[in-house]
């Protein structure tokens, strides 16, 4: 099976980097019951993430050869998932009704496409049949039905577990020191730039006057937060750069820094508050962690589901 993930892998990226579409022969890759799985298959489903990896990894070819192999064997796994629960829909005697299956495609049509002359260039361009379209969205349906009617269950996390995952992971929930911070931010125009200092000096004095911080950070500074007084609200150490750093956390609180002079930027900096290192309590945190917990079972439920779907059905890879 790696094997098959190497070449086909080696196909897609020689057709990618020659800026095609990946042109692959057809043939059988798996077959799961009756459902045939081809090559076709998992091309077209795993396009758009080897389009993403092929963007990012444009000039890492090993890095980018381990991705794809490794979409294209997570696109093959999916597609067998969704052939075992159309499988199943079938055997356990469901029926999807046609006006159903209709509505549902006009639906989509509104959603993605706007208007029926749209779809239809678009799957033209696709090269892809209404009928085709119309089994997409069918199966696509019965397998997100499915997959909420066994899976997306409710589940009740108890208080008791929320509480012991807390305690086992401590280190989650610990916050490293912080500061609430304020920034004016005077960008200079090269090394040398003699304007950017005067100002921050200016601003300086009329800090030292009683001008509060605020105000002047909205007229001068030219940082990202100007507008909101040159508030960055709560930040830990790693935020900063390190010459900023280790001026704004050695401040005391209701301290205006003194003109921090970097290559590239003038800043003045106010420290309105601090906190010490700490984990969060548990009251902060609960809800995350009940989501966590219950995502957690959930995909335990799905793998169980689904390797119970397997032990029912012939399915073989080639």
């Amino acid at each position: 099976m790696k094997a098959f993930y190497f070449i086909f892998g080696l196909l897609i990226a020689v057709a990618l980097s020659a800026g095609a579409q990946p042109a692959v022969v057809d043939g059988v890759k798996g077959v799961v019951s009756a459902r045939v799985v081809t090559f076709a298959e998992v091309e077209d489903y795993s396009r758009p993430a080897v389009d993403a990896l092929r963007r990012q990894y444009s000039a890492e070819p090993d890095v980018f050869q381990q991705k794809l192999n490794d979409t294209l064997s997570d696109s093959m796994e999916q597609l067998v998932e969704r052939a075992l629960i159309l499988k199943s829909f079938d055997t356990d005697g469901y029926k999807l009704p046609d006006a159903v299956v209709d509505e549902l495609v006009q639906e989509r049509i509104r959603e993605r496409f706007g208007d029926r002359v749209t779809f239809m260039k678009t799957l033209q361009a696709q090269g892809m049949t209404v009928e085709q379209f119309r089994k997409q969205v069918r199966e696509q349906y019965i397998e997100s039905a499915l997959r909420n009617q066994n899976v997306q269950r409710e589940i009740f996390i108890s208080p008791y577990k929320v509480q012991k995952y807390y305690l086992a992971n401590q280190n989650e929930f610990r916050l490293e020191d912080q500061i609430k911070l304020r920034m004016i931010v005077i960008p200079k125009n090269s090394p040398d730039d003699t304007n950017a200092i005067k100002l921050a000096r200016e601003i300086q004095s009329k800090l030292k006057e009683g001008t509060p911080f605020a105000e002047m950070a909205s007229v001068y500074s030219q940082g990202s937060q100007q507008h909101q007084g040159g508030d960055w609200g709560w930040v830990e150490r790693s935020v900063l750069r390190k010459e900023l750093a280790e001026v704004a956390f050695a401040l005391p609180i209701g301290t205006v820094s003194d003109i921090v002079d970097t290559p590239d930027t003038c800043y003045l900096m106010l420290v309105e508050d601090k906190h010490a290192s700490h984990i969060r309590p548990l009251t902060e945190v609960a809800i995350d962690i009940e989501k966590t917990l219950r995502l957690k079972e959930q995909a335990k439920l799905q793998k169980d589901w689904i390797e119970g779907l397997k032990k029912k059905t012939f399915i073989r890879y080639f």
